[in-house]
């Protein structure tokens, strides 16, 4: 985003990208025919993306992405503002005797939803232009402004970690996972419980997650910027304004926007080799707070190639699916075995596959050419522990994890919601937290910034202080992306991607 909007302005850019194409977690990947996305499953546009594909001039079509709810044998799918009735129908069949509880849950739910359908209600202003954009300006955004001086206040009291939100309610902890278990730990209150209202919003860019990338990465070529991929940045100098890239060529700077791992930043830079003092402390300053702050939650992600037609799955539910195979929910597995041997560990897994949340996305059913006719491909995903992957591959066992993990969610799904997927597998593999780690960059694989476990979150949480959080305490160097600002995602990385270039561009005029 910074590049586009640079590259829009006018600046000499240029882009390095460790990996051989961009995009990091927003890509799209082809094996055989199938095409599979690699990160998120699909896009909101919270008042960003559509603005800022607008501003660009980009040719992308959107369709709707459908959201479905399943537990055991029952799917709902999320159409609507009233699907929240659906939910709580679907939640007090599966607990009648928290039918009580569940109603004020509800009413909680309800009232967030209002409060985010205020703060994502609009256009964000930072892709607006006040004088090509009068009219929305007087008509919309003034408006805004007085509403969300009033609801602000009311967000910003439901930062509390959406469990402890929860258990003002309900004590049933059965209950508490299955409303809770697909977010990451301790995820704010606010955050989790507008998701209803999120999923209406859904949308899939055709050709799959990727194209969005693709299209970015054209407009910046065809403005004059410059790309370098397979360019790693192992060295920053920030008092000769440098960067090395891994194979030792060095680059210059006037400015520079660091959208990478946050840690990566302060570890590239040699304090040592910094003479101005003020400078080496404030760098050693953020580099101790970060150093043992960890990423948000990973994920296992396993990819299905099926000799089976879309129109089997459409009858069962949407073409992204949050499904849990049992109402008992994940807390009943235990906490997770990070001092366990191997038959320690493979006992938990077998339990926790059994009582997570699956992610389960189908490509084809949004686009018609993400697969063969008369195939489908699958990607089903479950939110797992970077540690304890690391610790299994510490002892020798990851390839054979792997496996065992893609057959008992296989077994999960077939003895639950898609029987005779099993007999169908045309190609199977697999991506788990190290993979993520690996070809994000990220800490602890993470798959969107910073652990909300962290006390306190390293980042700017509060959205009227957002212009601010692209700063660092090193002079020239912005930061934007997912590490920048807490709860992040693809709208935040969008944003502080657009607002570090704005602060770029008025500084360099």
């Amino acid at each position: 985003t910074s590049a586009a909007f640079l590259a829009k302005a006018g600046h000499s850019v240029l882009l390095c990208e460790k990996e051989h194409t961009c995009g990091g977690l927003l890509n799209t990947f082809e094996r055989d025919g199938f095409f599979y996305d690699s990160g998120i499953r699909a896009t909101e546009n919270s008042g960003v993306l559509f603005p800022m594909i607008r501003k660009l001039g980009l040719d992308i079509e959107f369709v709707p992405n459908k959201i479905s709810v399943g537990i055991e044998d029952r799917v709902i799918r999320i159409n609507d503002l009233k699907s929240v009735e659906a939910y709580q129908e679907l939640l007090s069949d599966f607990y009648p005797e928290n039918r009580h509880e569940i109603d004020e849950i509800t009413i909680q739910i309800k009232k967030i939803m209002n409060y985010m359908e205020v703060q994502y209600g609009i256009d964000n202003p930072m892709f607006l232009d006040i004088k090509e954009d009068r009219d929305y300006f007087i008509k919309a955004i003034v408006p805004w402004m007085f509403k969300y001086a009033v609801t602000a206040p009311k967000i910003s009291k439901l930062q509390e970690p959406v469990v402890d939100f929860l258990r003002r309610y309900t004590q049933n902890q059965s209950l508490l996972d299955i409303i809770c278990q697909h977010f990451f730990q301790n995820t704010p209150a606010f955050f989790a419980l507008s998701y209803i209202k999120l999923y209406l919003e859904y949308q899939y860019p055709l050709g799959g997650i990727g194209t969005i990338v693709k299209k970015m990465v054209d407009y910046i070529n065809n403005h004059g910027g410059v790309i370098q991929t397979n360019t790693e940045i192992l060295s920053v100098d920030p008092e000769n304004k440098l960067i090395t890239d891994s194979s030792g060529k060095s680059y210059g700077y006037r400015r520079l926007i660091w959208a990478a791992d946050q840690k990566l930043l302060y570890r590239n830079i040699d304090t040592e080799k910094v003479i101005d003092s003020r400078l080496r402390e404030v760098i050693s300053n953020r580099r101790d707070l970060i150093k043992d702050k960890t990423g948000n939650d990973s994920v296992f992600t396993l990819f299905l190639a099926l000799d089976i037609d879309p129109e089997y799955f459409a009858k069962i539910a949407s073409g992204h699916f949050f499904y849990t195979p049992s109402k008992v929910g994940q807390s009943k597995a235990g906490p997770i075995p990070l001092d366990g041997d191997r038959k320690t560990i493979e006992s938990w897994l077998k339990d926790f596959l059994a009582l997570t949340t699956y992610e389960i996305s189908i490509p084809v059913m949004r686009d018609a050419t993400m697969a063969p006719p008369g195939k489908t491909g699958l990607i089903v995903s479950s939110l797992f522990d970077y540690k304890l992957t690391k610790l299994i591959e510490e002892q020798g066992w990851y390839e054979e994890f792997k496996v065992y993990v893609e057959a008992l969610i296989i077994k999960n799904l077939e003895v639950s919601i898609y029987p005779g997927i099993t007999g169908a597998i045309m190609q199977q593999f697999s991506s788990t937290p190290l993979t993520m780690a690996k070809t994000s960059g990220n800490t602890d694989g993470a798959i969107v910034g910073w652990g909300f476990t962290n006390k306190p979150v390293p980042a700017e949480s509060r959205i009227p202080k957002i212009l601010k959080s692209i700063q660092t305490p090193i002079p020239d160097v912005f930061q934007a992306g997912q590490w920048t600002y807490s709860p992040a995602g693809m709208p935040i990385s969008i944003l502080t991607g657009k607002i570090a270039a704005d602060q770029v561009i008025r500084e360099l005029k």
